[in-house]
């Protein structure tokens, strides 16, 4: 068992390309030597801008040996009735690579046939991986691809080495003009030049010693670490970025970090603005002091060492003047204006060809906001705050600031409505409106941010919709799975309990002067695309995949019951007595599904009862749906279902003496009758159909 490297030393790759890039070799790597074979253990990847690597620990050093038995025609074709054999018995030889006096005759299970056990090739694992390895180079995604000299072969950057190592023997192949073999390279600027990588359990070491930190979480700590050390030194505290350490780290091979300052006057404009021009310009990590107020200095991180840190110090305050000075000019330029201005100036931004402008969807938002509130029972002042706040919701997308930095769309509506006077409540909800930002978001934190961005995600689910821009496979542009996801989320972190469908009517009616729309039709689709967000949700939540379609089967009309639902049914699920209660409810659903109940169920009539148990069972129903509505006053979900669990052995005894469906029209009418009642009991709680046991 060897130890297996495999470098494709590049050009500096973007750093966005590098995960993907790298997650593909992995997979692909594991994939091959699998099907080829070869047994292998842990799969592991480091990754730089100027190298992808994948190291696999324990690979065999050949394939496995393997027997295959390969069937061929019947006897009766391959054999003449004195069992000499005919053509197609020598071509079915021939093509398995054996003598045909090797033939077997099996019985299967279609007759006798002629078989044959084929031995596999076994081959060095080196001779497979040549063949492997460039395939794998040919096929790895990216954004995009180059060419490079004269060459036809595409990537990434141009590809400068590749290392090819199983334990100390090189792997030959070639990838456009470049050999592989054992050279690896340093730093480009402070330890350049090739490399010797002896053995690939070296790997690591060897260019830790050329200033190459080649795996990635080890560089990431680095990073962490030294502009940790290097806010205190500068009087503050890092601001937590998560994903700028993600992206430095893929631009970098050795991490040299600086620090720096700003002008103090620039503290003026919103901190957002400041860190969102540091970050996304120019990769820069902000300074807060303890209270979390930016602080005018800033982090650098460098992929080189220099004699004079002071000259690139100035470097870097140089452009970040102008980056900010910039920023300055658009938010001072933006507070000349008012945003009911920007409003007005909407009806010149399109939100989609079908759908309208943005300013169209601004008062549709500001309806279904006043709808929601009503809906959700809040008070005047909270009613007259999302109103207002949906007014202004869109109107900093015309700004300056908002142009230049998309991503503080929301963040800069807060800030210019704060500027202008607007109640806090109101500016707080303009920028709480687009939460979450992604699945497992952070999520409006106020009624007014709730409500509001409910309004503009049911708007959008409604508009495109009823326009047909219904996503298909993994095409979503709309991200209105985003949207359902969100919807659901903060319906129930809120503990908005009012039905979903009336509003989305309201929503889908709002297009009606400009889409021609069956509005039942459409919401019913909405509300199964939404179903279909939560069951997905509920999964990652680890309930059951049966629990959630019982509980989603039979509506999701008020959204936080349905967690509340799926909890009661999942933990009657783990009653030891579970499995005959869902047998025998079961059995009373199904029934009462092929039952020919159009013409409706008909009143239970005791005179027509025939046996003890009906009567039994009757009174225990009556019994058990005074419980049943007394626990659902208050949700209480989990008591109402033990109390349909308690009915259990009067329905078990009630199979066990009649039989259901009766010749005797009446009788029949009436034992439906009987359980059609029981299924009522939980018929808005869960489809027992739907359990797996």
């Amino acid at each position: 068992m060897k130890t297996l490297l495999f470098e494709i030393g590049t050009e500096e790759i973007p750093a966005g390309y590098i995960r993907p890039a790298l997650d593909f070799l992995a997979n692909a790597v594991a994939d091959r030597l699998k099907e080829n074979r070869i047994d292998a253990g842990e799969v592991t990847t480091c990754g730089t801008p100027r190298r992808l690597t994948v190291m696999v620990t324990r690979v065999a050093e050949s394939q496995k040996a393997e027997t295959t038995e390969v069937t061929g025609p019947p006897e009766s074709v391959g054999y003449d009735a004195d069992g000499t054999p005919k053509m197609p018995a020598v071509k079915f030889a021939e093509k398995v690579g054996i003598d045909v006096t090797e033939i077997e005759i099996k019985e299967t299970k279609k007759g006798r046939y002629l078989c044959a056990s084929v031995a596999e090739e076994v081959k060095a694992t080196v001779e497979v991986l040549s063949e492997i390895l460039p395939e794998l180079i040919h096929k790895m995604p990216f954004p995009k691809t180059m060419r490079w000299a004269d060459l036809s072969v595409t990537f990434a950057r141009p590809v400068q080495n590749i290392v090819a190592l199983l334990g100390d023997a090189v792997i030959p192949f070639s990838f456009g003009n470049v050999t592989s073999g054992n050279a690896s390279f340093g730093h480009r600027f402070m330890s350049p030049g090739p490399v010797v990588i002896e053995n690939p359990d070296t790997y690591l070491e060897t260019l830790e010693a050329v200033h190459v930190i080649a795996d990635f979480d080890a560089r990431r700590a680095m990073v962490k670490e030294r502009v940790t050390e290097a806010a205190k030194e500068a009087g503050g505290f890092l601001l937590p970025d998560d994903e700028l350490f993600d992206t430095v780290t893929n631009l970098i091979e050795y991490p040299v970090v600086v620090v720096g300052t700003f002008d103090e006057d620039f503290l003026a404009v919103p901190d957002e603005v400041l860190i969102t021009s540091m970050r996304e310009h120019q990769k820069y990590f902000a300074v807060v002091d303890e209270a979390g107020k930016l602080k005018n200095a800033f982090l650098v991180v460098n992929n080189t060492r220099v004699k004079d840190l002071s000259l690139v110090r100035r470097g870097h305050e140089k452009v970040l003047r102008a980056r900010l000075a910039d920023a300055k000019f658009f938010f001072d330029q933006d507070l000349k204006e008012s945003p009911d201005a920007w409003v007005e100036r909407l009806k010149g931004v399109l939100f989609q060809a079908k759908l309208g402008t943005v300013h169209d969807k601004v008062g549709r938002i500001k309806h279904l906001a006043g709808v929601l509130a009503e809906a959700a029972g809040a008070s005047s002042d909270v009613a007259t705050h999302t109103t207002r706040a949906a007014e202004l919701c869109k109107a900093d997308l015309v700004s300056h600031m908002v142009v230049e930095f998309t991503k503080l769309q929301g963040v800069m509506g807060r800030v210019y409505a704060e500027r202008a006077g607007e109640d806090a409540a109101v500016a707080a909800a303009i920028q709480e409106h687009y939460k979450p930002l992604y699945s497992g978001g952070e999520l409006p934190q106020t009624d007014e941010g709730a409500l509001l961005a409910l309004a503009d995600k049911l708007d959008t689910l409604c508009g495109c919709f009823a326009a047909g821009l219904i996503p298909t496979g993994g095409a979503d542009p709309y991200a209105l799975r985003r949207q359902a996801i969100g919807i659901a989320q903060i319906m129930v972190k809120m503990g908005y309990a009012f039905p979903l469908r009336p509003v989305l009517e309201e929503g889908v009616a709002a297009y009606a002067d400009r889409i021609e729309v069956n509005t039942g039709e459409t919401v019913s689709a909405i509300i199964d695309f939404i179903r279909g967000r939560i069951d997905h949700l509920l999964f990652e939540e680890g309930y059951a995949k049966d629990v959630v379609a019982s509980v989603t089967a039979v509506g999701i009309n008020v959204v936080p019951d349905i967690w509340m639902r799926v909890k009661a049914l999942s933990e009657l699920k783990e009653k030891a007595d579970f499995e005959a209660v869902a047998a025998a409810f079961k059995r009373v659903v199904n029934i009462i599904k092929k039952a020919d109940l159009a013409g409706g169920v008909a009143s239970v009539d005791p005179a027509l009862f025939e046996h003890d148990s009906e009567k039994e069972l009757v009174n225990a129903f009556t019994a058990t749906r005074t419980e049943v509505e007394d626990a659902l006053k208050d949700g209480g979900y989990a008591r109402a279902l033990s109390a349909v669990a308690g009915l259990r052995p009067s329905v078990d005894r009630f199979f066990e003496d009649v039989m259901v469906m009766a010749e005797d029209a009446s009788v029949r009418a009436n034992r439906l009758a009987i359980l059609a009642g029981i299924a009522g009991l939980f018929g808005d709680i869960a489809d027992f159909s739907k359990l797996s046991a």
